[in-house]
């Protein structure tokens, strides 16, 4: 099946996030290639359950596999995922087509009050729907009462318009998206926060064997992105790429060299230390990205990050 479809579709989420990317895409590909484009707007389970941790329910893929199904069935023709939302595996028989520039992929703190997060008061409630900003946060401040945080973008602003946090940490690229950058009331650094894998990139996921659209659509990719993308995506891999899995890798270009730092907490006892790894590497290629990745992954295990993963098979009381 490698013919160009005449008329493509994009299967999206329908949350207003979802729906911008899905919107950014369908005019980049009709001002690029004159296509006509259509949107089927789908819910998934992941948008559906929203009174459990996603690291407890079935991760993050639970926001891809309808919008799967539909690309299996042919009801749609790609696909487009806040890259950090995508399993570090695809399923057999699907991939990954292009990774569009990145935005700005590092976390924003929000709050009505207190300019910074190490501005708070001892033991103010912050609401984080993540693993990693969790670890991170507690490293930093862990005195801190980091509570979940569900549901869309809208839906978390208004939990903490109500008062339930004093702050919340939200992704600065869904929030520049969607024109709400003034909500933001400071940039954490990665150097504080490091940010998730693929963070603040979209990626475009296809049928394998739609090779036609599959060739055209890899025009698109931003290869700095691609690259850096590749190399974080590596790292989770190497060490399980579980949702529940406390862990941050972020990779940036710097004098021509690709440097890339991870960091692993405790799925389930935040006073345990960070582990920390980071590496450099003139990198030209996805093989030579995922090696420098795989690289970090593996100074992690030789500090002890054998230790942290079995805590995510250890049973919970």
């Amino acid at each position: 099946m490698s013919e160009m479809p005449t008329n493509v579709v994009i299967a999206t989420r329908e949350s207003r996030l979802a729906l911008w990317q899905a919107h950014h895409v369908q005019a980049l590909l009709r001002e690029r290639f004159g296509w006509s484009v259509d949107l089927l707007g789908m819910t998934t389970q992941g948008d559906q359950i929203l009174d459990r941790a996603l690291s407890k329910v079935g991760g993050k893929g639970l926001f891809v596999k309808e919008l799967e199904v539909a690309l299996e069935e042919g009801r749609a023709h790609l696909a487009v995922h806040s890259l950090k939302d995508v399993p570090m595996e695809l399923p057999q028989g699907f991939e990954l087509a292009a990774v569009l520039e990145r935005e700005d992929p590092r976390d924003a703190w929000v709050s009505p009050r207190h300019e910074r997060f190490e501005d708070l008061p001892q033991g103010a409630r912050v609401g984080t729907s993540s693993l990693r900003r969790v670890v991170q946060l507690k490293a930093l401040r862990p005195d801190l009462d980091v509570l979940p945080l569900r549901g869309n973008l809208d839906t978390r602003l208004r939990k903490l318009d109500e008062g339930q946090y004093e702050g919340i940490v939200l992704a600065a690229a869904g929030l520049k998206r969607l024109g709400l950058a003034e909500r933001i009331r400071s940039v954490i650094d990665p150097i504080t926060m490091l940010p998730a894998a693929g963070q603040g990139a979209l990626g475009i996921e296809v049928r394998s064997d739609q090779t036609a659209l599959r060739e055209a659509l890899a025009g698109l990719t931003h290869a700095p992105t691609w690259l850096a993308v590749h190399a974080e995506r590596a790292v989770s891999r190497a060490l399980g790429g579980s949702c529940s899995m406390p862990l941050a890798a972020f990779a940036q270009w710097q004098g021509g060299e690709l440097h890339i730092e991870a960091r692993l907490g405790h799925p389930l006892d935040a006073t345990v230390a960070l582990l920390r790894a980071q590496r450099r590497a003139a990198v030209g290629d996805t093989t030579a990205a995922e090696a420098l990745g795989r690289a970090v992954a593996d100074d992690l295990l030789a500090q002890g990050g054998q230790v942290l993963l079995a805590g995510l098979a250890a049973p919970q009381a």
